[in-house]
């Protein structure tokens, strides 16, 4: 008996939303195709040239592009070319959709990082079928690099993975002017909670923090990951100060409401807490990346002059 096809949206954790596809083709009726294709599953973007199509895929990077070759001005070929060459969009998949198929192209194109070729007029069906099999593999090669970049410990991200993705979105927020926040949060007297309770309380009280940490973050963009040692590190992309001020209130508040034990804490209540410094980048900043993670920094170290289970922001 044959097992009933699983939805696309079935392949993906609860955090993702539907597949994104991004289709790009000058010709409005094969997009309008390809929408009525997919529309029930996917989230359906259009591009009707290729910089319209590299934009989306720096602002808003796509699960899957589908991608026509024959275009005015930059073909399909030079988009998946710089696609490929773009830390931030070479790992999304493209698929060729076009009516030139000899085999030369098609070489070229497998040749230059495309996943698939389909031939036009498209077959619904097929398309569905050939989309459905390079987002499957789409997923679980994200679901790979994550285990690559998760702290053993913790279970947040490490350390190398926000420097990858502080990079990615330090860029995204330039290019689009956002602002971009980050949070440095530190585990209050923790050397005095290893010396009194032991080294494997020590790493049960940082995996509980890293939890509680998570679970206040609100959007899928937004991420956490263990900096080093007691120290963890947030990523609040198209954040403005005000409102990352806020979600580390919340993020502290939860670390207390734990209420691990740790007599040795100078803090009232003599339980775990952290304390933060938060950094916002805006349009009119002054300073690199560097100089924002340094003014986070800074605002922690002031927090833990102060008295520490507390926060403090500043824009760069």
């Amino acid at each position: 008996m044959n097992q009933p096809e699983l939805p696309l949206v079935d392949l993906l954790d609860d955090t993702h939303g539907k597949p994104k596809l991004l289709v790009v083709d000058d010709q409005p009726i094969n997009i309008q195709v390809m929408y009525q294709a997919f529309a029930g599953e996917c989230q359906v973007f259009m591009a009707t040239s290729g910089a319209q199509a590299l934009s989306i895929c720096k602002s808003n990077p796509p699960d899957l592009v589908l991608l026509d070759v024959v275009m005015p001005g930059m073909d399909g070929f030079e988009v998946c070319t710089q696609l490929k060459a773009d830390e931030a969009t070479r790992n999304i998949p493209v698929m060729f959709v076009t009516a030139h198929t000899d085999s030369a192209q098609e070489t070229h194109g497998l040749s230059i990082g495309a996943v698939d070729f389909i031939a036009k007029p498209v077959n619904p069906a097929v398309v569905r079928a050939r989309v459905k099999t390079q987002l499957t593999l789409k997923f679980q090669s994200d679901l790979l690099r994550k285990l690559v970049f998760l702290d053993g410990l913790s279970g947040v991200y490490n350390r190398r993975y926000f420097d990858q993705q502080f990079a990615i979105e330090w860029a995204r927020a330039t290019r689009s002017t956002a602002p971009l926040s980050v949070l440095m949060i530190d585990v209050d007297y923790f050397k005095a909670f290893n010396d009194r309770y032991g080294h494997q309380a020590g790493d049960d009280c940082l995996r509980q923090i890293a939890v509680a940490l998570k679970i206040t973050l609100k959007r899928p963009a937004d991420l956490v990951a263990r900096y080093g040692g007691e120290e963890f590190a947030c990523i609040l992309p198209d954040t403005a100060l005000d409102d990352a001020i806020m979600l580390a209130k919340d993020m502290e508040a939860r670390v207390r409401d734990l209420q691990i034990k740790h007599e040795t804490s100078e803090i009232a209540g003599k339980t775990a807490s952290v304390s933060i410094g938060v950094a916002t980048r805006t349009v009119d900043s002054q300073g690199d990346a560097t100089a924002l993670l340094g003014m986070a920094d800074a605002q922690l170290y002031q927090a833990k002059q102060a008295g520490r289970a507390r926060v403090l922001g500043k824009l760069l």
